[in-house]
């Protein structure tokens, strides 16, 4: 499990002065590379040590509440679901402690094969050990 938080800034909302909802993807991107520096990794390192990258394969999200102008909201992350070439990051967003949206992300494992494309392998049990 990962916290994290950002404050809403102006440009983040629509004309009604709430969070524009493509935000919420790009937060839970962010989110996850946060969760990754937090264990000593990031997408570079990834490639590096393992070969890999993990790109998005699914999303989705749903709101439960408005989030505004200068809330802070809090973000909490955790992998939920381990497959094979594939995990599954859950996202809790609450403000104030009052829950306003959950989303996830499906990321695949993939790794670069010789005809230059990307391609989905095993997760690696280093990788997984590292972030549980």
């Amino acid at each position: 499990m990962f916290e994290s938080s950002v404050t809403v800034e102006w440009g983040d909302c629509d004309e009604a002065g709430i969070v524009f909802y493509p935000n919420y993807f790009y937060w839970f991107d962010c989110t996850f590379q946060r969760f990754l520096r937090s264990r000593g990794l990031s997408q570079r390192e990834l490639k590096r040590l393992f070969g890999a990258v993990t790109p998005i394969v699914d999303t989705g999200a749903k709101f439960r509440g408005p989030v505004r102008y200068d809330d802070h909201l809090d973000i909490v992350a955790a992998i939920d679901l381990w497959d094979e070439k594939r995990f599954k990051v859950a996202y809790r967003l609450s403000v104030g402690g009052t829950p306003v949206a959950e989303g996830f992300e499906v990321r695949a494992w993939a790794a670069l094969g010789e005809d230059g494309r990307l391609k989905g392998k095993p997760v690696n049990a280093d990788f997984k050990k590292m972030m549980m």
